[in-house]
């Protein structure tokens, strides 16, 4: 619950802004003071009476509010908040964000904000997959910023699409959560991430097809829920925050080496990177000519990582480990729990489509002795939630 946190909602001039109502008594429900402050497009779409009503405060919308020398501090709000959020945000305020454009109430109050901000985006969906709201979003999140992703579905222009602010009451669980749980705090934990490449020669290897999404969503609850974490990533482009000990690695052994160094001190660990299994026995020092039709290159194993953090396991401490399987997945992940000493199983299969790699959906099952838990297909950073929430029912 939100008893007594202190909660900025930005509102900006999207036809979605009628959902900041939903948003404000969510809040207020659960216990939030909120206050808004709204944009000057913003107020063509919805009154600030109607936002006053719900909140029980004046609305901020501009620097000066009289003509007696009383202003508005947005220097004070960004201190007195406990979170912010811009629920809806526009490609042109979330533009403004990210270059610092301060022109209105909003974006000095979001410089200013010394806690954690929330981006609800909301536009048409060739707005929203524009090069340029893409690079905009990417910049905020490295800035350290949380991204809400939009929905798709029945958009205000006619089209349908990815671009709807995200349904109110799911914005309200993310910032509760967020808020309210620090169930990690004092807990180490080790994730891996993204794929490995095992060299060929120096222009070819053998790898997946891992984006390292999942791992770094992981990494980012972990995070966000308190956790002193340690992320160990394969060759991905992705970015995490700034209080993540990131150790960026290629191959499996690197990832291996990292993996047993850091496990000394973890409380758990959780292997979701997607490693290669097999490796060449000899690695070219130049680039192989094509020659003939029929290369053949002689592989070996390549270390099993999950097994060996298995048998090196403390009694205090937790493994968990993804099982992405073809066929008969159930039968697979629950021979891989045992041969690996891992506390549950976190199950993928290649045959739900829109998920595993390079897909920002996901749809698991979780295979532990207790029996298995399953779960719809939801984005990528809902379903780290239902890992970490899992996580932390065993480490109790």
């Amino acid at each position: 619950m939100l008893k007594g946190k202190k909660i900025v909602l930005g509102i900006t001039g999207s036809i979605a802004a009628y959902k900041s109502c939903l948003i404000i008594r969510e809040l207020i429900r659960r216990g939030a003071e909120v206050q808004v402050v709204i944009t000057p497009a913003g107020k063509e779409f919805i009154t600030p009476i109607t936002l006053s009503a719900l909140t029980h405060k004046p609305v901020i919308s501009d620097f000066f509010s009289q003509r007696d020398g009383t202003w508005n501090s947005h220097v004070d709000l960004g201190l007195w908040a406990d979170a912010m959020i811009i629920a809806p945000c526009t490609a042109s305020t979330i533009g403004k964000m990210a270059n610092g454009i301060a022109d209105n109430m909003l974006i000095t109050t979001y410089l200013s904000m010394k806690a954690p901000v929330f981006i609800a985006p909301a536009m048409d969906l060739d707005m929203f997959k524009h090069p340029s709201t893409q690079e905009n979003l990417k910049k905020l999140k490295e800035f350290g910023n949380h991204i809400i992703e939009p929905a798709s579905g029945y958009l205000a222009s006619g089209l349908e699409g990815k671009g709807r602010m995200q349904d109110p009451l799911k914005i309200a669980d993310t910032i509760d959560r967020y808020l309210s749980k620090k169930d990690l705090a004092g807990k180490h934990i080790m994730i891996t991430a993204g794929p490995t490449y095992e060299k060929i020669d120096p222009v070819r290897f053998i790898g997946n097809y891992s984006s390292g999404k999942m791992g770094f969503a992981i990494a980012e609850e972990c995070y966000q829920r308190g956790a002193d974490v340690t992320l160990i990533a394969g060759p991905v482009s992705m970015k995490c925050s700034d209080g993540i000990n990131r150790i960026d690695v290629e191959d499996c052994e690197s990832m291996y080496n990292e993996a047993t160094k850091a496990f000394n001190t973890c409380d758990a660990a959780i292997l979701c990177a997607a490693v290669a299994d097999f490796k060449p026995e000899n690695v070219a020092d130049k680039k192989i000519k094509r020659e003939k039709d029929d290369l053949i290159i002689k592989l070996k194993p390549t270390h099993d990582i999950a097994a060996s953090l298995g048998n090196i396991k403390g009694n205090n401490q937790k493994i968990v480990a993804f099982a992405l399987e073809t066929n008969d997945e159930e039968l697979n992940a629950k021979h891989k729990l045992e041969k690996k000493n891992a506390d549950f199983i976190v199950l993928n299969s290649t045959r739900i489509p829109g998920t595993t790699f390079r897909s920002d959906e996901n749809q698991i099952t979780i295979i532990s002795k207790d029996g298995k838990k399953e779960y719809d297909k939801k984005p990528k950073s809902e379903v780290a939630t239902d890992i970490i929430d899992e996580l932390v029912c065993i480490m109790q």
